[in-house]
């Protein structure tokens, strides 16, 4: 829980001092500090492949139906909320299609902590996010070029290998990474969960500096609907699993799946299509904004856990 809290307070001070000192996070010397957050981001998804085992995608088997349901929606929940609110905002089109693009990537490593400290599913947690992310390479393009495609050109076929190279590859090296040299490496054990929440930390100061000038004109705007597309997904996706007759603990799993996205993933496509000051506000403002809140839900929840738990 502290940690947890270490890493929201983390994000804003970062934030802060990207807001009011951009050039800190802008370059050192003539490097683009830019140029780090795809290398940043594929070292945080090998982090998380050495986290998850075999055991992670064989689960499946014994709660498809949770699974299944979790992972419909993730994927339709968020997007069409990305997209209905990127059409009422008013913003410019490029800052609007960062909302869609919120909406459209998986479901992000924050959700695994929320669901421990709340008492959720942890196992049904820990599943949605792997299986949401291996399918991201291809669902996040094409829901992208059916919601975005009439606001900006989306270039589908280099999305697919943008997220395939910033996503899978670095995942599918964790992965075996774990299976062969689990526990041979302590070092690396211990380092890459906080190696993965600095670099977290550092992607989202680097966006928020590229693009200062737009979040000074647009934030309070942003970081609303930021808000409420975040604590619409973590509602509608509990309020959805109830409706399907999941248990409690796996109902608040789904709600952290469905309301905390990848925002650094989003980040770093918003980078690969050269859209960072842009594109990239959203993900930018959406990762503090759903640290918050999803800190306020999981306190909140702990108070009551359920009788179903993590153990499932």
């Amino acid at each position: 829980m502290y940690k947890n809290l270490i890493f929201t307070l983390s994000i804003i001070v970062v934030v802060a001092i990207s807001i009011t000192f951009p050039s800190l996070f802008l370059a050192i010397g003539d490097f683009k500090l830019t140029e780090l957050i795809v290398p940043l981001l594929m070292l945080i998804m090998f982090g998380m492949g050495t986290s998850v085992g075999i055991e992670d995608f064989t689960r499946v088997v014994k709660m498809p139906k949770q699974v299944g349901i979790g992972l419909i929606c993730q994927f339709t929940i968020m997007p069409i909320l990305g997209v209905t609110l990127a059409k009422l905002s008013g913003l410019p089109p490029e800052v609007a299609v960062g909302i869609i693009l919120v909406g459209c990537s998986p479901g992000g490593l924050a959700s695994n902590v929320m669901a421990y400290i709340a008492g959720a599913n942890l196992a049904l947690s820990l599943t949605l996010t792997s299986f949401s992310t291996i399918l991201a390479p291809i669902l996040t393009p094409l829901l992208m070029l059916l919601l975005a495609g009439e606001a900006i050109d989306i270039d589908a076929i280099g999305m697919f290998w943008s997220i395939t190279k910033i996503v899978l590859l670095p995942v599918a090296a964790g992965l075996l990474f774990n299976h062969f040299l689990h526990g041979k490496f302590p070092l690396i054990d211990r380092l890459m969960p906080m190696v993965s929440m600095v670099g977290i930390v550092v992607i989202i100061g680097v966006i928020t500096a590229a693009g200062r000038d737009t979040l000074v004109t647009l934030g309070l705007l942003v970081i609303l609907l930021m808000a409420l597309q975040n604590v619409l997904g973590l509602g509608l996706g509990y309020t959805a699993a109830k409706l399907l007759k999941l248990d409690e603990a796996s109902a608040r799993a789904i709600a952290f799946e469905v309301g905390m996205q990848n925002s650094g993933l989003a980040s770093g496509i918003a980078v690969q299509m050269g859209k960072v000051a842009t594109m990239g506000i959203a993900p930018a403002v959406f990762g503090p904004v759903m640290n918050v809140n999803g800190s306020i839900l999981a306190s909140i929840w702990k108070r009551s856990t359920p009788e179903a738990s993590s153990k499932d």
